[in-house]
């Protein structure tokens, strides 16, 4: 490790002005650690003069101010494009940026973890514009197809091959938006309704429910101060009554107040084993490609033989849900550990 003369100075890079203060405000009031924080948009950043227009707190006071560049930058732009956290790099030391790349394209992680020792958990996933719905739904039944860059659950769609021989396609409720009769095309009606965006196709699970209500399982997983990660929370998200979207839920709880009504105790201190060993070994998957990260998100569902399956990864979890829990204790926790992150690599020797 290095020693600084002066507190480290940390940048916490936003995608617009509107979001300095704002995400300032958040991380500035759960830390406890000798740093000096400011907030900046990449249009800050003086590339010729190596210097950036920020935002920082001092002494009570929010204050717009010439900094020099930062020795470490935590990254909450939602990018896909690595060209200014590369510029950065190259001026303050490689490694010195975390999350480098949080638009997750879905596609990709899929294929990173299908090739990992992870794959038995990862359903069937399947580029839309290379198979056949109609078989994959003849073997499946169930089949969801999402855009390889999406968010929120939208533009998922939920398509159920019928006992009739019809098939349902949904969008975020189980009641179908469109019914494509057995004799009709359906390849033809779903690329009409997909259009031009890339989609893949995900084996539909068995889910367990809750009081016949979709419930998924979010584990966010962060690294801290000695540069490791670690499970800081872990949340279910309830859907609202005959919706399968998660990301539209009804109230969100602590795993702890859930798994125990569905489970037994033995049953439930195993999932939640494999919740935090999964999170954490697909982190390091997904960061042993795609570039340095501090912190992401792993959404599990669990099926009727009680098995986990992770459905997807986030780059960007929005802490927002993790807050709308009841009694939630962790609130400290999820802001202050990428600021001790950001800290531990200010302090550490380039290689």
């Amino acid at each position: 490790m290095t020693r600084l003369e002066n507190p480290p100075l940390i940048g916490i890079m936003v995608a617009n002005r509107k979001s300095r203060k704002r995400d300032l405000e958040l991380y500035q009031r759960h830390h406890t650690l000798n740093l000096k924080l400011y907030a900046f948009t990449p249009a800050d950043i003086v590339w010729k003069e190596q210097r950036i227009i920020g935002l920082s707190l001092s002494n009570g006071k929010w204050k717009k101010m010439s900094f020099p560049f930062p020795h470490a930058v935590y990254n909450r732009c939602f990018n896909k494009n690595l060209m200014v956290i590369q510029r950065l790099e190259k001026a303050i030391g490689k490694n010195k940026c975390f999350n480098s790349i949080n638009f997750f394209n879905k596609w990709d992680v899929y294929n990173l973890l299908k090739n990992s020792h992870l794959e038995y958990v990862i359903p069937d996933t399947f580029s839309y514009n290379k198979v056949k719905i109609t078989e994959l739904l003849e073997k499946y039944k169930l089949v969801y197809i999402k855009p390889s860059y999406g968010s929120q659950g939208k533009s998922v769609h939920r398509v159920e091959l019928m006992d009739n021989g019809d098939t349902h396609i949904s969008l975020h409720s189980l009641k179908p938006t469109y019914i494509c009769r057995k004799n009709e095309d359906l390849q033809q009606k779903l690329d009409a309704l997909l259009k031009q965006e890339k989609y893949m196709v995900q084996q539909g699970i068995s889910i367990s429910q809750l009081d016949n209500q979709y419930f998924d399982i979010r584990v966010l997983v962060q690294k801290g101060i000695v540069g490791e990660w670690m499970v800081s929370t872990i949340a279910c998200r309830v859907a609202y009554e005959n919706y399968f979207n998660t990301s539209m839920c009804e109230t969100v709880n602590d795993v702890s107040e859930i798994l125990p009504r569905l489970f037994s105790p033995e049953k439930t201190d195993e999932i939640l084993q494999s919740l935090n060993e999964l999170s954490v070994k697909a982190a390091k998957v997904v960061e042993s490609q795609i570039g340095s990260l501090g912190e992401l998100s792993v959404d599990f569902v669990v099926d009727e033989h009680r098995n986990l399956w992770i459905i997807e990864l986030n780059g960007k979890p929005q802490k927002k849900i993790f807050e709308d829990m009841d009694c939630f204790k962790d609130k400290e926790l999820i802001y202050s550990r990428p600021l001790e992150y950001a800290y531990y690599l200010a302090l550490l020797n380039d290689k």
